[in-house]
């Protein structure tokens, strides 16, 4: 019992341990957290002093948590989460007002709304009006602060100091394996809209060494699935949407940037019903490492 005794799960050691697995790293998680790296690291060090295992993987190329690890981050999560419902609750500040939240469509057709009505039925007076559009329309509308708040998709390399990372994803160019494309011919690609950053990035970066030809364009996701698996084109979609036949289509196009989901505030948007919600989508994806799509 006196050895039990002895191990401390620290509730900022936890949070840390949960901050590298969702923003991929060390240096990320300090940069997110708001401490330096330095500090980060220790407080994994003395976590992993204190329970005599190592947590993190510190092999070349290996994976980024051991076992031990892994298990403690699933406990973490559950810790972390009744930690904050207990500060919350015990903070005797009823929440109260009117928030504005963006969505994208890959967010709107997840298991956020489960998410987004909790926090309905836990904070009745506070109303949530969510506005779903593409990333690009969602970010300027927080530039004019139309909304408080959005979770919207980036380039990894476009994350801000300040964005929540919820998840990471890979994007891909993907085709059906029956689609025949000519050495020297342009590529038919299908398309979202002028509004998607996919678009511009393949149409202004992505075809330095290939000609691509717009022969489909669609706001939604679902639609550009549907033309891929119809053996219309090549399309850029991020893993998520990968199913049926499709595969990743390797070769004459350079590979794309890797995605993050994040939540982005508007400029000077703080109070305490947003950073409650805040708080909750990020406890609630970071138990899961992503977001379920709903079917």
């Amino acid at each position: 019992m006196n050895e039990l005794n002895s191990r401390r799960l620290e509730i900022d050691a936890l949070r840390a341990l949960s901050a590298i697995r969702q923003h991929g790293g060390i240096t990320r998680a300090a940069v997110a957290l708001g401490l330096s790296q330095s500090a980060v690291s220790h407080k994994i060090k003395r976590l992993e002093l204190s329970l005599d295992c190592e947590l993190l993987g510190r092999k070349s190329g290996g994976p980024m948590f051991t076992a031990a690890g892994k298990d403690l981050l699933d406990y973490g999560g559950r810790i972390l989460g009744l930690h904050d419902e207990a500060l919350l609750s015990l903070s005797k500040i009823p929440l109260a007002g009117r928030l504005a939240l963006g969505l994208t469509e890959d967010t709107a057709c997840t298991d956020l709304a489960r998410i987004l009505g909790r926090f309905r039925r836990l904070h009745p007076n506070v109303s949530v009006r969510t506005k779903v559009r593409m990333s690009l329309v969602l970010r300027a509308m927080l530039e004019r602060g139309e909304l408080d708040a959005a979770i919207v998709q980036v380039f990894s390399h476009d994350v801000r100091p300040t964005d929540v990372v919820l998840f990471r994803e890979d994007l891909h160019w993907v085709k059906h394996p029956d689609l025949a494309l000519q050495q020297d011919g342009p590529i038919p690609f299908l398309s979202f809209d002028d509004e998607c950053f996919y678009r511009q990035w393949a149409l202004d970066i992505g075809q330095d060494d290939a000609v691509l030809e717009t022969i489909f364009e669609c706001s939604s996701a679902a639609g550009i699935v549907s033309a891929v698996n119809a053996v219309m084109g090549v399309a850029l979609l991020s893993d998520r949407h990968i199913r049926g036949e499709m595969h990743v289509f390797i070769g004459r196009l350079p590979p794309p940037p890797a995605l993050a989901y994040v939540v982005r505030r508007a400029r000077k948007s703080r109070n305490p019903a947003l950073d409650s919600l805040v708080g909750e989508i990020e406890r609630d994806i970071g138990r899961h490492g992503s977001l379920a799509l709903v079917r």
